[in-house]
């Protein structure tokens, strides 16, 4: 059978300028004021910026970092970086200077673009001598070349790259929860397939409007913001700051929204800050004013467009995804992973009986569940391995299949469930295995709790640690009765086996972040160091009994 041949990113760009030059294609604000770009000026710039990398020697083959927040100049960086030939290799922007030195050396990188960034100073330590530095047009390091400069400077590249399917589209480094991080190969192939074919149930258009905040480095936003979003057409707005986010959102009025658990469970808790669960019940149980307060949650969310809501990247309790149903936004849940180069299986068209999946496997994905219980993938989708890792690829790629290293199960309907993670797994002191993910599921069926973490290795029971939501109040001032955890954890230990029931819940005092270093760049918790923080305090004796313990000092 003839392996499928995909457009390449260059091509669609083209086929876009042409097609509809004027076009708005990226809306970018500064200052509060929207800078626009159609797709004309972006494929001139696209060009000319291509032109400027051959002229300052960079070959085809060559790595080019990319490190800095979602912009206009990102996507054009990344599109010229394609059209001459060079391998680009985003880096998170909360990266460390560490990170970011390893990252540079491990894929011998030739030059870096940098551009907006909050703090400057792993940036500044973290870039080797030598190494050639491109400036955005924004709060950045002193650099060798400005882009803007370089664009104006230079005409339009001739001899566009033209490459094969198996070729390098591009170097991602995994966000890494324990070690460093990975750099896995994506190919042409790969990214053709996610743009197109994985994605055809979705039914994008150049009609639709997407908004792009989530790290491009990642692969849920480089696949179904930034790509999928160049293959069909559609226009990208961009977020200006964190403080501007709300309004950003409600201005470029997206027609599809993507986002992670973490996101999607701060907006539930900063609904229920504004109208408690009991008020919001009352309200949606009226007929002539449910609607008028779904209408005015998704007007302040920026969502009365959207037809599409989407969550991935980490798992979402489904008490969250059935919270958001009632309010008439429904989350289309998908599973990928980096080395699957964007989607796998989508729960989509939505199915509120399908709540607790993540669907069935999108076209030309295949899926199975090996004798121990671990998921396996195959498909156009799967990357060629990891960079200078040939152990580790030949033990994660056997036999034509991704071994993800996810646990999950296949119903009969052929939807996937992910039960946890092979390596989450956790023995307490009886012996007896535990996987956290379900356990926290049930927990999240509490709409207060934010953040969720069960651990258990050693101890007689498992344990929960928590964060709650503004909309429980301060922790300085919680109980057991406002925070509605003693009920919680009576209905959850009434569901599990006697192994795994939680002797408590431990409260903490602080949020985990991504600058507290307890949340990747793409929102997962970093489960290891979670456990690392709150050992000792979880494994204390609870000899009052207490269902809940708080964490003690003012917050």
């Amino acid at each position: 059978m003839a392996e499928t041949t995909y457009a390449v990113p260059y091509e669609m760009l083209r086929q876009w300028a042409q097609k509809t030059p004027n076009k708005v294609y990226l809306r970018q604000p500064v200052n509060r004021v929207y800078r626009e770009k159609t797709w004309a000026q972006v494929h001139d710039e696209v060009l000319r910026l291509a032109s400027a990398f051959r002229a300052l020697g960079l070959k085809k083959g060559d790595v080019v970092a990319i490190l800095g927040k979602n912009t206009s100049e990102w996507f054009i960086a990344d599109f010229a970086c394609a059209a001459a030939g060079l391998i680009p290799a985003p880096i998170y922007f909360t990266a460390g200077a560490d990170t970011i030195r390893y990252v540079l050396e491990h894929s011998e990188a030739k030059a870096i673009i940098l551009g907006k960034l909050d703090d400057l100073k792993p940036a500044s330590e973290g870039i080797p001598e030598g190494i050639i530095t491109i400036a955005q047009p924004y709060k950045t390091l002193p650099c060798d070349h400005q882009m803007t400069d370089l664009i104006a400077k230079h005409g339009p590249l001739k001899d566009v790259n033209v490459p094969t399917m198996e070729d390098t589209f591009s170097l991602l480094y995994t966000s890494g929860t324990t070690g460093e991080p990975k750099g896995i190969v994506v190919t042409f192939r790969n990214i053709g397939y996610s743009s197109t074919t994985a994605v055809e149930a979705l039914k994008y258009t150049e009609h639709d409007r997407l908004i792009s905040y989530l790290p491009l480095a990642h692969i849920t936003e480089r696949a179904m913001v930034q790509h999928v979003g160049l293959y069909h057409g559609c226009s990208v707005a961009f977020v200006e700051s964190l403080e501007t986010f709300a309004e950003d959102v409600r201005n470029a009025a997206p027609t599809i929204f993507i986002s992670v658990p973490r996101l999607w469970m701060k907006f539930q808790s900063g609904i229920l800050a504004k109208m408690p669960q009991a008020k919001l019940d009352r309200l949606l149980r009226i007929p002539i004013l449910r609607s008028v307060v779904k209408n005015k949650i998704k007007t302040l969310l920026g969502f009365k467009n959207v037809r599409i809501a989407g969550s991935g990247a980490a798992p979402i309790s489904p008490a969250v995804l059935a919270w958001f149903a009632r309010l008439g936004i429904n989350i289309t849940e998908g599973f990928g992973m980096s080395e699957t180069s964007g989607l796998v299986t989508v729960n989509y068209p939505f199915q509120l009986s399908k709540i607790g999946t993540v669907g069935g496997p999108a076209k030309g994905a295949k899926i199975k569940i090996s004798e121990e219980g671990e998921l396996l993938v195959s498909g156009d989708c799967i990357v060629k391995g990891y960079y200078k890792a040939a152990e580790t690829t030949a033990a994660t790629f056997r036999d034509g299949w991704l071994h993800t290293g996810d646990m999950g199960e296949i119903d009969t309907d052929g939807c996937l469930k992910i039960t946890g993670r092979v390596k989450e797994l956790f023995k307490t002191a009886k012996g007896k295995y535990v996987a956290p993910v379900p356990i926290e599921s049930l927990i999240a069926e509490n709409p207060y709790v934010e953040q969720i973490c069960v651990m258990g290795s050693g101890l007689p029971q498992p344990v929960a640690v928590v964060v709650m939501g503004p909309g429980a109040g301060k922790v300085a001032q919680m109980s057991e009765e406002l925070t509605g955890l003693g009920e919680t954890l009576k209905k959850v230990n009434a569901r599990l086996e006697s192994h795994e029931k939680l002797s408590h819940f431990f409260v903490a005092r602080d949020p985990w972040t991504i600058e507290n270093g307890l949340l990747t760049p793409t929102m997962k918790t970093k489960r290891n160091l979670i456990e690392k923080k709150y050992k000792d305090v979880v494994a204390r004796p609870n000899s009052n009994g207490n269902a809940v313990v708080f964490e003690q000092g003012s917050s």
